[in-house]
């Protein structure tokens, strides 16, 4: 796997994927950035949520599960001096599908967490990552 990141102007830089795919990541005004696009480190979480989110669906279809949407809201901590590393990571799925299996969903989830989400694994070398959930009625 292979990305590229190039400096655009102030603290604004252009990540783009092997896949061939970009987006805008930018700093806070206080740091000289403009606010345009997400920090390097939301990127991370969100790249985490991705990951995560990705396995859960795809075992959940693969077990023949009725799964129509999935959500993963993530909260984090962050260490006060640097390197100003994830230090926790909740992530809350919100799974909304017909007649889902509470065991099967919680099976999902924690087939991610200790064996295919690689970010996850990875952000837990220095963060204490939870997982919890809640299972919706599709219409």
């Amino acid at each position: 796997m292979k990305a590229r990141v190039k400096w655009v102007e102030g603290m604004s830089f252009l990540g783009e994927s092997g896949s061939g795919h970009t987006f805008l990541m930018d700093g806070a005004p206080e740091a000289g950035g403009r606010n345009l696009g997400v920090r390097p480190m939301e990127a991370m979480l969100m790249g985490a949520g991705g990951c995560t989110s990705f396995d859960v669906v795809l075992i959940l279809k693969r077990s023949r599960a009725e799964v129509t949407d999935c959500v993963v809201e993530i909260d984090s901590e962050r260490a006060e001096t640097d390197p100003k590393v994830f230090t926790k990571i909740h992530f809350h799925f919100i799974v909304t599908g017909k007649s889902l299996k509470p065991e099967l969903v919680e099976r999902a989830i924690k087939l991610s967490a200790e064996k295919y989400c690689s970010a996850t694994f990875m952000l837990g070398k220095t963060a204490e990552v939870t997982h919890d959930f809640e299972i919706r009625e599709a219409i």
